[in-house]
């Protein structure tokens, strides 16, 4: 397994060694990259990955060189690319990172195994996704993946605290979209699991006033909120995501459960083809599938084309940045 360190790759790292990731009974060997100047912080890490004696981490390799990171790996974790800061446009960082993932993609295309999975995480992921896919042809399209799983997570974690349940009580969310402000968190399929059985987000919660405005807003808006308030960008729940997403991916999600992946459209729910665009996923044996046939009311289908939209435009930009 593979990634770039950084302030998510810190939080991941003891989670994936724990197990948290791919299970209690998988061993694991991590590649951990980062960029020259932080060369000897990258090595205090893995000093502390060795002196944490996790049973399941049988190594650690802690590189700066690209192809030694991508070598053999089956699972990559792309978390490194230039940091959004308080008050950077998307496009800001946008420009910055299509030149680093044309660079990681082409390590991956020739050094990692042929079925490697890779999840993008570095914003913005979606078209980050492209970029890589781009440069990485033989990596089969199903393989890359973004991270919309925080989203999803917050989603989840909204409806809990408004209706005081365990979280775990909730299921079926759906981020659509970009992992951007213009992501669209619906719950009209959403549930939750009470002592008289699953009753619907909607009608339990009883105020689409709430649910049509704050509650969007404050999902769409909750990576900015904790940058104002930390001053960074989130790093415990990103990880904490990562680590969901590859977990189900890989070992499947529950059944009648789904969760959210940016994954590349196949032209589902009327969304161009050629995207990597968040829809509800179900897992099974290492593949993911979209959720078919939810019925889609007129309010959804705005907040769901306005997001395609903004990936359209990410995507032209981004590529004519390759020119």
């Amino acid at each position: 397994m593979s990634w770039q360190q950084g302030q998510i790759g810190y939080a991941l790292a003891p989670m994936v060694a724990r197990g948290v990731m791919l299970g209690p009974d998988q061993p694991i060997i991590l590649h951990l990259l980062d960029i020259q100047p932080a060369a000897e912080v990258l090595n205090a890490v893995k000093m502390e990955l060795i002196d944490a004696a996790f049973p399941l981490l049988q190594g650690v390799i802690a590189t700066t060189d690209v192809v030694e990171a991508c070598m053999g790996v089956n699972i990559a974790i792309m978390v490194g690319g230039f940091p959004r800061k308080e008050g950077m446009e998307r496009k800001d960082v946008m420009s910055k990172n299509v030149e680093i993932y044309k660079a990681q993609a082409s390590a991956l295309e020739k050094h990692a195994v042929e079925n490697c999975k890779v999840l993008v995480v570095a914003n913005p992921a979606n078209t980050n996704a492209l970029i890589l896919k781009e440069f990485a042809p033989s990596i089969p399209e199903k393989n890359i993946t973004c991270l919309t799983r925080l989203d999803h997570n917050r989603a989840l974690a909204q409806i809990s605290e408004r209706l005081d349940v365990p979280v775990g009580d909730v299921k079926n969310v759906i981020i659509w979209g970009n992992h951007s402000s213009t992501q669209y968190p619906d719950v009209n399929h959403a549930t939750v699991t009470t002592g008289s059985g699953e009753k619907s987000v909607r009608q339990l919660v009883a105020d689409d006033q709430w649910l049509n405005n704050e509650f969007i807003t404050t999902v769409q808006q909750r990576g900015a909120a904790i940058i104002k308030a930390r001053k960074l960008s989130s790093a415990l729940s990103a990880a904490s995501a990562a680590c969901d997403h590859v977990h189900d991916w890989v070992l499947g999600t529950p059944k009648g459960t789904w969760v959210s992946m940016g994954v590349y459209s196949d032209g589902s729910y009327g969304i161009q083809p050629g995207l990597i665009y968040s829809f509800p996923v179900t897992c099974e044996k290492g593949e993911w599938s979209i959720v078919k046939g939810l019925k889609i009311e007129e309010f959804s289908r705005k907040k769901m084309d306005a997001t395609a939209k903004e990936l359209m435009d990410e995507k032209s930009f981004a590529y004519s940045c390759l020119k």
